[in-house]
This record gives structure tokens, sequence and C-alpha cells, in this order.
């Protein structure tokens, strides 16, 4: 697999995950972790984070 596919493939997945934390968070859906309760404000990092990978990985395999 070269590089630019590498990115590709990299990017999609971490922009679905942003996309799914996004979907959980804005619809209020409870995840439990054993027992613990996951807070949405949890998600919205998660958003973030996932989407800002998701952005650098484009942007590396347009170079």
């Amino acid at each position: 697999m070269n590089q630019k596919r590498y990115f590709l493939v990299s990017g999609t997945i971490f922009g679905l995950v942003a996309l799914l934390h996004c979907i959980r968070a804005i619809n209020q859906w409870p995840f439990e972790l054993g027992l613990w309760m996951v807070p949405v404000w949890i998600s919205w990092l998660g958003f973030v984070a996932a989407g800002a990978l998701s952005v650098w990985a484009f942007r590396f395999a347009s170079r």
C-alpha cells in the first residue's frame, strides 16, 4: 500500500469515527463502559480529535 492510499484510508476511518461521535453527542445516546457511564462531552472531544486527524490525513494525501 502506498503512502497516499494509507492517508486516504486513515482519513476516511477517522472521518467516520468523528461522524459517529457527533451523532452520539447530538442524540444524547447513553454509553456505558463497564460500570462507568461515559459523559456526552467526551464525544464532543472525540469528534474534534477524530475530525482533526481526518483533515490532517486528507491534507497529507493531497500532497
